[in-house]
């Protein structure tokens, strides 16, 4: 009886002795591959592991390219902005150059063709100097100096330097600029602390040059469209006549039909 039960346990240990090593050898791949997921995971964390990184840093990190591309056109744009700036201005000064000015000399007395000449010629030089001006002048930069002497508010995170008060930076120029207002692409430049009055100045007389050419050449537009006015008149009493005139042949055609067939 003793050496029944005994056969039986020694068969019983044999048979989970068996189960435990093969489940060992069967599960032992799936631990494998586990344990390199993690030892991957925590390599990754350690790699890209920042203390200032947040959802801000993430969703810039995510638009860069985006970022990246709206930069260089509109760096590649500020050529063609220029451009089309000093032909437009170019093309005004030949309209009140062929248009205006001989209007003037012709309807107006000597004085007023004396201020006109002289004030028309004083806006122009305005406009050119300060357009100049604003696209050859630095905007200004932060001094390259050693950290400790620069008073400093933050550190740029793109420039990983010191930033001065109201200095931003400008991710087309790829500067700081000291007091930025904006990157003008019809300058091709920033508007910053050295060219900012240059750049107001632009605007200011270029808005005073509209008003005085508009100004002064308010008969020779308003004698343009009445006279544009006339000519549709005209053309409309032409149509007329024309329709009334082949009315009035069809209604002689069919009465003389009506005469013959009586």
């Amino acid at each position: 009886m003793r050496t029944r039960r005994w056969i039986f346990s020694a068969i019983m240990r044999l048979l989970l002795r068996c189960l435990r090593i093969g489940q060992r050898h069967r599960f032992w791949p799936t631990q494998k591959v586990r344990q390199l997921w993690l030892y991957g995971r925590l390599c990754l964390r350690s790699l890209l592991y920042n203390s200032f990184t947040d959802s801000d840093t993430a969703l810039d990190a995510l638009f860069e390219p985006v970022y990246w591309l709206v930069d260089h056109i509109t760096r590649w744009f500020g050529v063609v902005f220029v451009a089309l700036v000093i032909i437009l201005t170019s093309s005004v000064v030949c309209i009140v150059y062929v248009c205006l000015l001989p209007l003037i000399l012709r309807t107006y007395p000597l004085p007023w063709v004396f201020w006109h000449f002289i004030y028309g010629h004083w806006n122009l030089v305005m406009i050119v100097f300060h357009y100049y001006m604003a696209i050859t002048t630095q905007p200004g930069y932060p001094p390259q100096q050693s950290k400790s002497d620069i008073a400093a508010v933050s550190i740029c995170k793109k420039c990983i330097a010191p930033k001065p008060a109201r200095t931003h930076h400008c991710s087309i120029c790829n500067r700081c600029v000291l007091k930025m207002d904006h990157h003008c692409p019809w300058l091709n430049n920033c508007v910053g602390h050295f060219n900012h009055r240059y750049f107001f100045s632009f605007c200011l007389f270029m808005t005073m040059g509209c008003i005085y050419s508009s100004v002064s050449g308010w008969d020779m537009f308003w004698e343009a469209y009445a006279a544009i006015e006339k000519m549709k008149l005209l053309a409309k009493e032409r149509l007329q006549v024309t329709a009334n005139q082949v009315g009035d042949l069809l209604l002689i055609c069919s009465s003389q039909r009506q005469d013959r067939a009586w």
